[in-house]
C-alpha cells in the first residue's frame, strides 16, 4: 500500500543544454550582419518596419484624400438639392403670393361698397405690392435672394428676429389647426 500523505512526485523537466565556450570563441567578433531588402521585407527586418512607416503614412494620406473627395461630392449633391429644393419653394411663394394679390384685388370691391372708396385703393395697393414683390422674387435666383436676406439681416436684425418669431407662430397656429381639423375628421 502506498503511503497517501506522502507528496506526488512531479516529472523531471530537461534543463537547457548550454553550449561550451571556449577562449578563440570569445576573441573573435561577429561578423558584419548582411542586409537582403528582400529577406527584410520578408521577414519583418528593420527596412520592413521602414517601409511599412511610409507606406502607412502614404495609405493614410491617400485615404484622407478619398475622404476629401467624398466629403467634396456630398457637400456638391446636398448643396444641388438644397437649390432645387429652393427653386420649388420659391416657385409655390410666388404662386401663394399671386393668389394672395387677387384675393385682395378681388375683396377691395367689397371694401369699396362697405367701408368706402379710400380703403378700396388701400387695398387695391396693397394687392399691387403683394403681386410687384411676387414678381420680384419670381425674377430672381436662389443665391439672390439668400443674399438679399443676408443682407437685411445684417441691416436690421431686430426686424429679422421679429419676423421670424412671426412666421414661427403663424405657422405653429396652422399646423396646430390643421392637426385639430384631423382629429375632429376622425372622431366624426
Amino acid at each position: 500500500m502506498a503511503n497517501q500523505n506522502a507528496p506526488e512526485e512531479t516529472p523531471a523537466v530537461p534543463l537547457p543544454v548550454t553550449p561550451a565556450f571556449d577562449d578563440a570563441a570569445l576573441a573573435t567578433p561577429p561578423a558584419e550582419p548582411t542586409i537582403d531588402p528582400l529577406a527584410a521585407d520578408t521577414a519583418g527586418g528593420d527596412m520592413a518596419m521602414a517601409d511599412a512607416g511610409t507606406s502607412d503614412g502614404t495609405r493614410t494620406s491617400k485615404a484622407r484624400e478619398a475622404v476629401r473627395e467624398q466629403a467634396e461630392k456630398l457637400t456638391g449633391k446636398a448643396t444641388e438639392q438644397a437649390r432645387g429644393f429652393a427653386a420649388q419653394g420659391k416657385e409655390r411663394a410666388t404662386g401663394v403670393l399671386d393668389e394672395l394679390a387677387r384675393m385682395i384685388d378681388d375683396a377691395a370691391g367689397t371694401v369699396d361698397e362697405r367701408v368706402g372708396e379710400q380703403y378700396g385703393r388701400y387695398a387695391r395697393s396693397a394687392a399691387g405690392a403683394v403681386s410687384g414683390f411676387a414678381e420680384n422674387l419670381r425674377g430672381k435666383e436662389v443665391d439672390e435672394i439668400v443674399d438679399d436676406v443676408r443682407e437685411f439681416v445684417r441691416k436690421s436684425p431686430a426686424v429679422a428676429i421679429g419676423t421670424a418669431a412671426a412666421v414661427g407662430f403663424v405657422l405653429a397656429r396652422i399646423l396646430r389647426s390643421g392637426f385639430d381639423g384631423e382629429d375632429g375628421r376622425r372622431d366624426a
